[in-house]
């Protein structure tokens, strides 16, 4: 059976086709992707971007929200002249606002962790050699080489994210010796 005929031909390109209008069309009609949860449920998919952040109180634009006071000296004194007059605008979803401002005052958690390995690591060490960075050094649990300095740092580190537990594990080792003797 004998094959259509053109289509084994590569296609020409177009060179009269207007590509960048069909990609800015396609990405006008894309939603905005809105990262705060606050401002994505109060969203109106309805109105333009300029509205919705102005009913909730946002600024679109950062440099008209609070422009910069240009100040001019008349005889001698300091006087503050705004370019524009701020007109009285309705913010209708006040609580966008109050939810962010709230979750920005809260504290910060500390995420400092370390991996169990190191952890374990560092025990290890402690407990075999003491304070002898030299011998953790040659010892044989040292897979990646590190140096004396470098172990000294991990254990350092180790220190300080959990002094409670250090204190404890050299607790128990001086009452383990204690109890050798």
């Amino acid at each position: 059976m004998p094959k259509a005929k053109g289509k084994g031909r590569r296609q020409k390109y177009s060179y009269n086709l207007n590509r960048k209008r069909l990609y800015r069309s396609a990405r006008r009609r894309a939603a905005p992707r809105i990262a705060c949860s606050h401002i994505r449920h109060a969203w109106d998919p309805t109105k333009s971007v300029a509205q919705n952040l102005a009913e909730m109180g946002l600024a679109e634009d950062p440099n008209k929200a609070v422009p910069i006071p240009k100040k001019l000296l008349v005889s001698g004194m300091e006087v503050e002249s705004n370019g524009r007059e701020q007109g009285n605008k309705i913010v209708r979803k006040p609580y966008v606002v109050n939810e962010m401002e709230y979750e920005a005052s809260l504290p910060e958690k500390k995420s400092n962790t370390l991996s169990r390995d190191l952890i374990d690591y560092v025990r290890y060490m402690i407990q075999n050699h003491g304070e002898n960075y030299k011998e953790m050094a040659r010892d044989e649990k040292n897979y990646y080489q590190d140096t004396p300095k470098q172990i000294k740092r991990k254990i350092n580190v180790y220190k300080n994210f959990y002094p409670d537990e250090y204190k404890d594990f050299i607790a128990s080792l001086k009452q383990e010796k204690m109890d050798m003797q």
